[in-house]
């Protein structure tokens, strides 16, 4: 781990929380498309401020589809928002900036072919220099646009079981080739380069707001990514089954990381108790759709949380 410095702060987008002792937690911030917009101007001077602020991770949403009448929970989706494809426009980021790392919130895995989306991950990951590390993948609350891209509404949980399965074959594979043989996808003998950059396979979070997500993210998830409207016993339901599947699986708890929305003008105290949850990754996301108030919000977080890098860039 970096050198921290006496202020607290550690190289790379993160800070020590009190709460847990030595703990570092982590900044994201989100860059929505549909409310900030798709203008390239707007959207690398954010990434680049974003980076410049030592915000860890930057996060981009998806939805392929909308339509009239398309609701999420109780909130209807103007039809036009400009849901931009969150790999391109982090592809587009990347080459704008060098050391924030990229993710998504959400992919809708399951609208996917994985076979596809494997390449492009790997080929972002690689020509961002390893940056493509922030995968959160969902399963869409909108029945439309599972229809629109020929998924069945009511599998397409153990379509993006399936999916993910898929994609660390393919990932892991070598010359020979790998098989897979699924509900879903069935393919021989295939090969699937370029890699990922250093690593076996890309890691891959859990987002949603359902027990079901927080059972898969224990048992193929690296990450568990909560939405925002449960409340606190719901929270702690949901991360004890994501542990306990992970036990149910072979697989170490300990090694999932924790994310969770918070607000970008949230307290040291709230970070804290966040951290006394066992969060490990805050995200937030500017509530202005103006560059330079925006830029003030960053700003005013990262001097709050001491999140500028200590060290040589």
């Amino acid at each position: 781990m970096p050198h921290a410095p006496a202020d607290g702060r550690v190289a790379g987008g993160g800070t020590r929380v009190g709460a847990t002792e030595g703990m570092r937690m982590k900044f994201g911030i989100s860059y929505n498309t549909a409310y900030y917009g798709v203008d390239p101007d707007k959207m690398m001077a954010f990434a680049q401020h974003a980076e410049d602020c030592g915000f860890e991770s930057l996060y981009v949403p998806e939805h392929i589809v909308l339509y009239p009448g398309a609701t999420v929970g109780p909130v209807e989706l103007p039809p036009s928002l400009p849901f931009a494809d969150p790999l391109d426009c982090l592809s587009f980021i990347a080459a704008a900036t060098r050391r924030i790392l990229l993710g998504t919130g959400v992919l809708l895995l399951p609208y996917h072919h994985p076979v596809v989306l494997a390449k492009r991950l790997a080929t972002v990951d690689v020509l961002s220099k390893g940056r493509m590390r922030l995968l959160t993948v969902g399963l869409g609350s909108l029945p439309g646009e599972a229809r629109a891209v020929g998924v069945d509404f009511g599998s397409r949980g153990r379509r993006a079981d399936e999916a993910i399965d898929v994609m660390r074959l393919l990932w892991a594979g070598g010359e020979d080739g790998v098989s897979f043989e699924g509900e879903f996808f069935t393919f021989d003998d295939l090969c699937s380069f370029p890699k990922p950059l250093g690593v076996a396979h890309l890691p891959i979070h859990v987002g949603g707001s359902s027990r079901a997500a927080a059972r898969r993210a224990g048992r193929r998830g690296d990450g568990y990514f909560p939405g925002g409207a449960l409340d606190p016993a719901e929270r702690a339901v949901q991360m004890e089954l994501a542990r306990s599947a992970a036990i149910e699986a072979g697989r170490d708890p300990e090694t999932l990381e924790y994310t969770r929305w918070g607000s970008i003008g949230m307290s040291a105290e709230r970070v804290e108790a966040f951290a006394a949850q066992g969060v490990t990754r805050v995200v937030v996301s500017p509530t202005t759709t103006e560059l330079d108030w925006q830029r003030d919000e960053m700003s005013s977080f990262a001097q709050r949380f001491a999140l500028l890098d200590p060290l040589p860039r």
